[in-house]
């Protein structure tokens, strides 16, 4: 089902995508160590944040908060936003309208 949402979602897509790439151990989401995340390269780390974006869209819809790692992402239906913490430090943010 996903997030309610007004915007195209490839854009929200590419916009959460890079939000969850600023968690620096996003990878431990799918058990990954990380030996396995530095042998990656660019192009398939892109496609593994990619997927964990669309999880994480997806597992918002019921879910309000996510950890993905040493962070955590947040729905806020009421500012149409999803919100990625580190701590209580917000390091971004995706619009949804």
């Amino acid at each position: 089902m996903g997030v309610k949402h007004a915007r195209e979602y490839d854009q929200i897509l590419a916009e959460l995508t890079s939000a969850v790439g600023l968690i620096p151990d996003s990878y431990v989401f799918f058990e990954m160590e990380t030996e396995d995340w530095e042998r990656l390269n660019d192009e398939d780390r892109h496609e593994v944040l990619e997927a964990l974006a669309e999880d994480l869209f997806y597992g918002l819809g019921t879910e309000p908060q996510i950890t993905v790692g040493s962070g955590i992402v947040q729905h806020d239906s009421n500012q149409h936003r999803i919100h990625v913490l580190i701590g209580e430090s917000e390091i971004s943010s995706v619009l949804l309208v």
